[in-house]
């Protein structure tokens, strides 16, 4: 018998598009949790979802395995569990239910729990856990294994039920020095199976880290359940001991370091360079970070540490449309970085965010023309998709009708009056792409009819009455970044 069975429900089978992709990834924040109820003397197995079948798998570990307690614990680094995707959200709630029906003690946690613990706990969930979690999880196991549930008021970061109320416990602050966690129990990965799917897919196996919890920066659609406005770095050592083992036991061909924002500091990423050297630990990595961060400093940094590739969060070629979202850089910031990284030999990749509300065609042109000069390795193109607890989410939640997520990750689907329609959003993806590949020096005859469509639905798809951001609030302060936490 097993104490504790940690689990995801993030299954990338019910996702068509990461299918397609076939770029799966650990689930970090889980493995991270392993390690730590480890620590603390507990048994610990795991059941990963990401390349499972379905949840009778899940139902066949739990037999196996027997459980005194199951932890749903998502993966709070990994952007497609933030999405709080409703099929995800199904097969967590089916989960739940066969747990209880094996008579385990359950706790769920991840973003979608935080947003929405009542649905959880509804479901059959004896306990939520808000926010980062960790800490939260041992303090209310340790409770439960000295069958003093009583007293579970006084652990912060909790929700439940008391008579059918739902019931919060005080908000626990986010630790602020990531060190004192032990590294994740990657020993509990089914590596080879990751490797296959990679290799298979790929040609190489990517495996995934991170170096910082949160992010300071204001974007008012990006949604933090987990850390708020908070961050906290591990140390460069830290990290780079991490990477050195994984290059000695697991030995992937590829890092993605999944952090909101990596190197919020460039010093940090001298040290980090450095650390990694002192350790021969160097692998090819990829990072997402912003334009204003990409200093010279920061940039050698990155490739001394074997830092191939840069997804900087470019969004828009319209300076309009980057204040309005409280972005905070510069449509001359995104050229500088495209620039240095190309200097250094690293890849430079934007996201390309469509549809945020006052976005004019003539916006959506300055985003072609900065495609057009900057001419980036790769692009991830997406809509405006309104996340609880975002300042975006506030300005057209009265919009928002019983459909509030979308089913998968390719669903582009409009959920407020946005200046066209959806049909028009999926097509300047794709055309988007074609143009793309065209600078690439890639044949690709379909893109001027398909340009020629984009135009027809941009006048055949406009909204009567879109929806216009009207900001009540002082623009938001730069980040001290002067700390390793805030």
């Amino acid at each position: 018998m097993t104490d504790i069975l940690l689990a995801t429900s993030y299954f990338l089978k019910f996702d068509p598009k990461q299918v397609q992709k076939m770029k799966p990834y650990a689930p970090l924040a889980t493995l991270w949790m392993a390690s730590l109820l480890r620590e603390k003397g507990y048994t610990v197995a795991v059941f990963d979802a990401m390349l499972s079948d379905g949840e009778h798998k899940f139902e066949a570990i739990l037999r196996e395995r027997q459980p005194r307690a199951v932890v749903l614990f998502e993966d709070n680094f990994n952007f497609l569990s933030k999405m709080c995707l409703t099929r995800m959200r199904d097969a967590a709630c089916t989960m739940i239910g066969m747990a209880r029906a094996q008579d385990a003690f359950v706790i769920a946690a991840g973003s979608d729990v935080t947003d929405h613990p009542g649905l959880y706990l509804e479901r059959g969930a004896h306990v939520a856990a808000l926010g980062e979690g960790d800490h939260a999880v041992v303090d209310l196991l340790d409770l439960w294994r000295r069958d003093a549930l009583s007293g579970m008021p006084a652990v912060s970061g909790l929700a439940y039920l008391v008579d059918g109320a739902l019931t919060h416990s005080p908000k626990r602050v986010p630790e602020r020095k990531p060190d004192v966690f032990p590294l994740p129990a990657w020993e509990l990965l089914d590596a080879e199976g990751y490797r296959a799917a990679w290799t298979g897919a790929r040609g190489y196996f990517s495996l995934n880290m991170a170096t910082t919890r949160g992010c300071p920066f204001h974007c008012n659609w990006c949604a933090k359940p987990i850390w708020g406005q908070r961050y906290a770095m591990r140390t460069p050592a830290n990290v780079a001991e991490e990477l050195a083992l994984l290059k000695r036991s697991i030995k992937p061909d590829h890092i993605w370091f999944a952090d909101d924002i990596f190197g919020l500091r460039p010093q940090w990423v001298a040290d980090f360079a450095r650390e990694v050297a002192t350790r021969d630990a160097a692998i090819p990595f990829m990072i997402q970070s912003r334009a204003d961060l990409m200093t010279e400093q920061a940039v050698k940094a990155l490739k001394l540490a074997g830092c191939d590739e840069v997804w900087i969060g470019a969004e828009s070629g319209s300076q309009k449309i980057l204040d309005a979202m409280d972005k905070g850089t510069s449509i001359e910031q995104i050229k500088t970085a495209r620039h240095r990284l190309r200097e250094a030999g690293i890849k430079a990749c934007f996201f390309i965010q469509f549809g945020y509300p006052g976005e004019t065609w003539d916006d959506i042109r300055l985003t072609f023309e900065l495609i057009r000069e900057c001419v980036p390795d790769n692009i991830g193109v997406s809509v405006s998709y309104p996340l609880p607890g975002t300042r975006f989410h506030d300005m057209v939640k009265a919009q928002l009708g019983d459909k509030t997520n979308w089913t998968d990750s390719d669903e582009l689907a409009m959920m407020f009056r946005g200046t066209y329609q959806t049909p028009f959003y999926k097509k300047l993806h794709r055309v988007l792409h074609l143009h793309l590949d065209q600078l690439h020096g890639k044949a690709a005859p379909e893109f001027e009819a398909e340009y020629t469509e984009l135009r027809r639905l941009e006048r055949e798809c406009r909204n009567e009455d879109p929806t216009v951001i009207v900001k009540d609030y002082a623009e938001p302060a730069t980040p001290d970044l002067s700390k390793m936490w805030n």
